[in-house]
């Protein structure tokens, strides 16, 4: 501040300032409300998926050999949803062959596609399988169940 500057004053205050962003929070918290938890799926991933996982890295490699060890690959799948770091586009389909590497997968589970003659990862949650066998369509279902429910490493 300069020698002699007006700074602003506040005088009085009276009622309460509008939400500044929407309620974004308020509705997030209500979507993962709306969604009816279930006793079986959540079991499954305390006891099989991410038990004795203490810290973020372990939970993502429970989660990362569980689909790795239930998915059968490959399986066609078709985009969902858009998302900044991927380039397909809601409804494309793509083929999908194996898990990322590891590496990938510390903040998401990433699968490897293939896509108009190239090879790259893609988050899961972006991807609506098509035509699955039953134990995949289960352990991909817990993954998207996981994290609709905001649950994270």
């Amino acid at each position: 501040m300069k020698p002699g500057q007006k700074v602003p004053l506040i005088m009085e205050i009276k009622g309460e300032a509008p939400d500044q962003y929407g309620g974004f929070e308020d509705k997030v918290e209500a979507q993962a409300h709306d969604r009816k938890e279930d006793p079986e799926r959540e079991e499954r991933i305390v006891m099989e998926i991410i038990v004795d996982a203490y810290d973020a890295e372990e939970k993502a490699m429970g989660w990362y050999y569980y689909l790795k060890d239930k998915v059968q690959f490959p399986f066609r799948a078709k985009c969902n949803q858009v998302l900044a770091k991927s380039p397909l586009k809601i409804g494309e389909r793509v083929t999908v062959i194996q898990m990322a590497p590891e590496s990938e997968c510390l903040d998401g589970m990433w699968v490897q596609v293939e896509w108009q003659n190239r090879k790259f990862a893609v988050p899961l949650v972006q991807l609506q399988p098509i035509e699955l066998d039953e134990e995949t369509t289960e352990a991909i279902e817990d993954w998207v169940y996981w994290t609709d429910l905001g649950y994270s490493f």
